[in-house]
């Protein structure tokens, strides 16, 4: 990585982000920089987002006429010292302006039915020297940035200076905060913790349902994911000879190829490492006999992230316990899918699943008492090797609308459109002395994502086999 930018100096370019070893720029090369570039100005498409978006925000203004609501993209985040994370735009400023460059904020007004303005910060013009000093903004840097017309085109939004939006939130006015994103706008506007809580809150619950064009979204993301898992078996032979970190690195190039990046850290756990729920230091090997629990799912670029669970035999096929295993959380998992409807309660795939699982539990004699006793909500002993729930919400969040009100969510009922995982698994750790030598160490799940139809539910991830016997076929298939 280059490090050739300058010191800061004194003037308008003092507040450019450089660092304390760059080099001085005399004021003949600054003067130079600014002279003889043509115009480079890009059109931006429609962001499909454009519709669905104004009647979000219509909606939201509804639930909080007369007040203003201020939702941060977020800034970058630091890596190590002078590196930071590439950005991602916060979930809800996304969902409600469909903008995804950093530092900018959407201004909502309650008062007249959800109009909005976007204050962004733009491309940088050739007038100062920020395109070819600034690391952190400079088009020399990191890229072009879009203009504020650019991006009002794109979005169907008014887009104003983010330099004005400190003038804006000093007027005064009843203002909720989304808070936790920005430091810069917390600061900004006096809190609330009750106020911008609630509307913390209301904004979740907005996603709880979503749009055909969010589930053409989650229906691409699921896809990509899939042929993402067809690569790591492809490259089996550089799996057995490096391990984890080439199943984690192949599935990566796919979702950076065909999406923004993965919807989170990839789990790609062998042998004993599937017994720990969220592995994802992906450093071991893939050792023949045993099997790989890979938990992935790409982030489309829109944000909406698919989230698919498949536990992979090494050698291709299964020995018979562990057949026996992946069939009894195969069959959970049917139960947990089967139970999804509308109007059943959101624990129902849950409760399902967990029915199978203790009655398998009780089948391999490991259960202290009977599974009837065990599946009391007094007892559930057999969560020791069940441990987590099978369901979470899914779309521009892994887990998704995650400060929605219980009653909204763990505790409600499924809905028409509603998306969400459905993920039963069995682990039995290595040091586990309560069960038979040969089952210690073992990890099994299988997730896939649904979204709650009329009727029913339909699985968005469904090209990925999950079957034992599907498992062995496909593999077979797909190794090269």
């Amino acid at each position: 990585m280059s490090d050739e930018t300058t010191d800061k100096t004194s003037g308008e370019t003092s507040d450019l982000t450089t660092e304390s070893h760059d080099p001085s720029v005399p004021a003949a090369y600054s003067s130079f920089m600014r002279q003889g570039w043509g115009d480079g100005e890009v059109h931006l498409p429609q962001h499909p987002i454009h519709t669905y978006a104004a009647e979000r925000r219509r909606k939201l203004a509804e639930i909080f006429p007369g007040e203003r609501l201020v939702l941060p993209a977020g800034g970058y985040k630091v890596r190590s010292y002078d590196t930071d994370y590439r950005f991602r735009a916060d979930t809800a400023h996304a969902y409600f302006s469909g903008n995804l460059t950093s530092d900018a904020v959407l201004v909502i007004d309650g008062s007249s039915g959800g109009e909005a303005v976007l204050y962004a910060r733009p491309s940088a013009g050739r007038e100062t020297d920020e395109f070819f000093r600034d690391r952190m903004y400079g088009e020399f840097w990191v890229g072009r940035r879009p203009s504020l017309g650019q991006i009002s085109e794109s979005l169907g939004l008014e887009v104003r200076h983010i330099d004005d939006l400190a003038d804006t939130l000093r007027t005064t006015g009843k203002t909720r905060v989304h808070r936790g994103v920005s430091s810069v706008v917390d600061a900004l506007v006096s809190g609330d913790d009750a106020r911008d809580g609630d509307f913390a809150r209301v904004i979740s619950e907005m996603r709880l349902i979503k749009d055909d064009w969010e589930l053409g979204e989650l229906q691409h993301a699921c896809d990509v994911t899939a042929r993402g898992f067809e690569d790591s078996v492809a490259e089996w032979d550089r799996v057995l000879e490096f391990g984890e970190r080439w199943l984690e690195g192949t599935f990566f190039r796919r979702a950076r190829a065909e999406g923004n990046d993965i919807g989170y850290d990839s789990i790609v756990a062998g042998g004993s490492h599937a017994t720990t729920l969220h592995w994802i230091d992906n450093t071991g090997p893939i050792e023949p006999g045993t099997l790989v629990l890979l938990d992935m799912g790409v982030e489309g670029h829109n944000l909406y992230t698919a989230d698919v669970t498949r536990t992979l035999p090494v050698d291709g096929t299964f020995t018979q316990l562990q057949r026996e295993l992946y069939s009894l959380v195969y069959q959970a998992q049917e139960a947990g899918i089967a139970a999804v409807r509308p109007g059943e309660p959101f624990q129902a795939s849950h409760n399902a699943a967990m029915v199978v699982l203790a009655h398998g539990l009780e089948d391999l004699h490991l259960l202290p008492v009977s599974a009837e006793e065990a599946l009391d909500p007094e007892s559930k002993v057999y969560s020791r090797w069940t441990l987590h729930g099978v369901s979470h919400m899914l779309g521009m969040d892994v887990h998704d609308c995650g400060q929605a009100a219980p009653e909204a969510y763990a505790k409600g009922t499924y809905a028409e459109g509603m998306v969400l995982t459905v993920e039963p698994g069995l682990y039995f750790q290595a040091d586990d002395l309560l069960v038979p030598e040969e089952l210690r160490g073992i990890g099994i799940r299988i997730e896939d994502d649904v979204v709650v139809t009329a009727d029913g539910c339909r699985n968005l991830s469904d090209s990925l086999p999950r079957t034992a016997d599907d498992i062995e076929s496909w593999f077979a298939e797909h190794r090269r």
